[in-house]
């Protein structure tokens, strides 16, 4: 099942139909078994009209916070080992790699998060920037996993590599998070074979295209969120995306007016037209 937030109701896509829900995004996903929840109020729901791919829909949060967790991909560990080679920061990335620990950061609150067909940013003091697409967890406030999306972890990938103190700056900014188009819920989970693809376009001329599955990241759902809800609480629950196995060439970077295209086995598309901030 697929969950569209709007901002007076949600909208659950089945393949039986689409039905519109009068809730609040955060009163009705923020529980535990949030699928069978789903499944068990379709009796009472109104069908409406699918949801069209085309229009800009809001991103799957209202007021949860977006986190992220860091090198859990080898392919990602490779990169961030080469672009913070001259920093001397390099060893960091491969030590946190296989440490017990995870690297878990603060990403975006939610106000500060673009939607299908809405805009990312691209920082004007960056020259090596890059997106990241990444399957993303709606963890509820009791810490269980209930549904994915599919997020755009934005990232200077100068700034980082010139210091790992400036991550921060390198991920944390207006619209450097793209989440969307839904939450799929699963009655178990999603499957493990499910391929993460990126495809950047540059005046409608292809640029970059990559490729991973979700069976490739190292660490598991239950272990991230185990070492993020430690020593915090998320009263409506918390988004977090998982890292990224695709990353493109040393030599490219984004531009302004760029397309970003993620696409994620069993959840949708998101796309995302790169910007600076005005």
């Amino acid at each position: 099942m697929k969950l569209y937030n709007f901002e007076t109701h949600c909208i659950l896509e089945t393949p039986q139909g689409a039905y519109a829900i009068p809730s609040t995004w955060d009163a009705l996903v923020n529980r535990t078994g949030l699928y069978h929840y789903l499944e068990g109020l379709l009796p009472e729901l109104k069908t409406v009209a699918p949801i069209d791919a085309q229009q800009p829909l809001l991103p799957p949060v209202q007021s949860q916070e977006i986190w992220a967790a860091g090198v859990t991909y080898y392919r990602s560990k490779e990169a961030r080992e080469k672009e913070s080679a001259d920093s001397g920061g390099g060893s960091f990335y491969d030590r946190v790699y296989v440490a017990e620990r995870p690297e878990l950061f603060f990403k975006s609150f939610p106000e500060r998060v673009a939607g299908h067909q809405g805009s990312v940013h691209i920082r004007r003091d960056s020259t090596w920037d890059v997106p990241e697409p990444e399957l993303t967890l709606f963890i509820s406030s009791a810490g269980t996993v209930e549904g994915f999306t599919v997020g755009n972890d934005m990232s200077s990938r100068s700034i980082e590599g010139e210091n790992p103190l400036y991550l921060a700056q390198a991920k944390v900014y207006d619209r450097s998070a793209a989440l969307g188009p839904c939450l799929a819920v699963f009655p178990n989970d999603i499957p493990i074979d499910s391929r993460i693809s990126l495809n950047i376009y540059r005046n409608d001329t292809q640029v970059f295209s990559g490729n991973t599955t979700i069976a490739s990241i190292k660490r598991t759902w239950k272990e991230l969120a185990e070492f993020l809800f430690r020593e915090t609480s998320f009263p409506n629950g918390v988004m977090l995306m998982t890292g990224t196995g695709v990353v493109p060439p040393d030599e490219f970077t984004l531009k302004p007016g760029d397309k970003v295209c993620i696409t994620i086995d069993h959840i949708g598309l998101l796309v995302n037209t790169v910007k600076y901030r005005s």
